[in-house]
């Protein structure tokens, strides 16, 4: 295959939402030599954060001079974002040859009675086998959904399990409550080790206590809400965490710095288990990790924000955020979601903020129309919601009806991110 070719057959693989188990996962891994064992692993889990503490744990981990991977999910702007070593992407060369490798074992396995791998099944794979042809000494590995039947579950065990916020988000595959949807999480935690759970609710913790004691893993609570803010700006944030003074991150918002924390507790973790880091590579880590779509700063005249959210607890954060660095200010909000999403708990989430929504339509089969979304809106307050053909015509409308003091606001949609980046002329990643 080439690199389309790769792409191709990867994303082309029918979406049966069938996946019962690991079995199929352990059965492509082993036929591909179970690349996963060759490297140690970060495990994290949970609902809103795991990429910002993925990035985190990354990041602090490259200064400290370990070779790391990183494997998160979805992708911005270009498939390769989701498999890095070091901070680079996975090569088209290498993408292409070793998905022909996957390709080839997925047929072996299905010619033995094994379902077809999912994409997600498939991408993971493509994963393991870089990590392991990289040598990486260890991988930050997000797990894609859930976590009990994830497939980045196929791993024998890691140096830490990091459990982030939970909310509500894929109720329909893992449960309707808080601490069915965090036992569905907590399933990736194995025998030993140790589990670091970002500090939330009793309930939710409960859980994740009780998955610690039932495997002999060590609880640690990140109690982020001890961490002191000293400043905050469109810049990034400055605050004191864990006895360390004057941390920085560039990442916008209070949610990000809670995500940080996390990341310092799991380096306390990690050094319980003999990993060498030291106090200059977390600063130096934490100062340099980037996530791109998450409170990104698109333009300053007027202020322009990107961000992913997609869920209430995810567009209650960000409205936290966007309130601590515009007290009082109203946003016109720039906004696109998918149909089987809870967005009306989103859109009450942020319409006590809002001056005017300027709907759109995400590219996604799944997405709700943007004149759909305007009726919704216009339905409930008296905000006033207009639709627009796609994003670059609602950003233009957005910035034409906006003072120089005024702020814009784009979430809704991962799906929608990396071609917000696109018209801003923001490529990398």
């Amino acid at each position: 295959m080439d690199y389309r070719q790769a792409l191709d057959y990867i994303l082309g693989t029918p979406n049966t939402g069938e996946v019962n188990g690991r079995d199929v996962m352990k059965a492509l891994m082993a036929e591909l030599g179970d690349p996963q064992k060759d490297t140690k692993y970060v495990h994290i889990a949970g609902t809103n954060g795991k990429g910002s503490t993925s990035a985190f744990l990354a990041s602090i981990l490259r200064k400290a001079g370990y070779r790391t991977g990183l494997y998160t999910s979805p992708f911005i702007q270009r498939f390769n974002e989701r498999i890095q070593v070091d901070g680079v992407q996975i090569p088209d060369e290498a993408l292409a040859e070793i998905t022909t490798r996957v390709a080839a074992a997925a047929d072996a396995i299905q010619a033995k009675g094994f379902r077809r791998p999912t994409i997600f099944e498939l991408i993971t794979a493509l994963g393991f086998c870089w990590f392991s042809r990289c040598r990486c000494d260890i991988v930050v590995l997000e797990v894609g959904l859930g976590g009990r039947l994830d497939a980045t579950n196929v791993i024998d065990s890691a140096e830490a399990y990091v459990m982030v916020n939970i909310g509500y988000d894929h109720m329909e595959m893992l449960g309707d409550t808080l601490p069915k949807i965090a036992a569905e999480k907590a399933g990736i935690i194995k025998d030993g080790g140790r589990t670091v759970v970002y500090g939330q609710s009793e309930e939710v913790e409960a859980v994740f206590r009780q998955a610690c004691a039932e495997h002999g893993s060590e609880f640690i609570r990140s109690d982020n809400a001890s961490a002191k803010v000293r400043e905050r700006g469109l810049k990034g944030t400055c605050f004191d965490f864990d006895g360390y003074e004057k941390l920085k991150i560039s990442l916008l918002g209070r949610y990000q710095v809670c995500n940080a924390c996390t990341a310092v507790t799991t380096v306390r973790a990690l050094r319980a288990g003999g990993w060498k880091i030291s106090a200059k590579a977390l600063r130096d880590g934490l100062k340099s990790a980037k996530w791109p779509g998450r409170m990104e700063l698109m333009k300053q005249k007027p202020v322009i924000i990107v961000d992913g959210a997609h869920n209430p607890q995810g567009v209650e954060a960000l409205m936290e955020g966007m309130e601590e660095l515009f007290p009082g200010k109203k946003l016109n909000i720039v906004i696109g979601v998918l149909a089987d999403k809870d967005y009306i708990s989103g859109i009450n989430a942020a319409m006590g903020h809002a001056k005017k929504f300027f709907t759109v339509t995400p590219d996604s089969y799944r997405a709700l129309s943007a004149e759909r979304l305007a009726e919704e809106i216009s339905s409930r307050r008296s905000v006033p919601a207009e639709a627009f053909e796609g994003i670059p015509q609602a950003i233009e409308a957005a910035e034409r009806q906006s003072d120089a003091d005024d702020v814009i606001c784009i979430f809704g949609s991962l799906y929608q991110v990396g071609e917000i980046r696109s018209y801003f002329g923001r490529n990398e990643f």
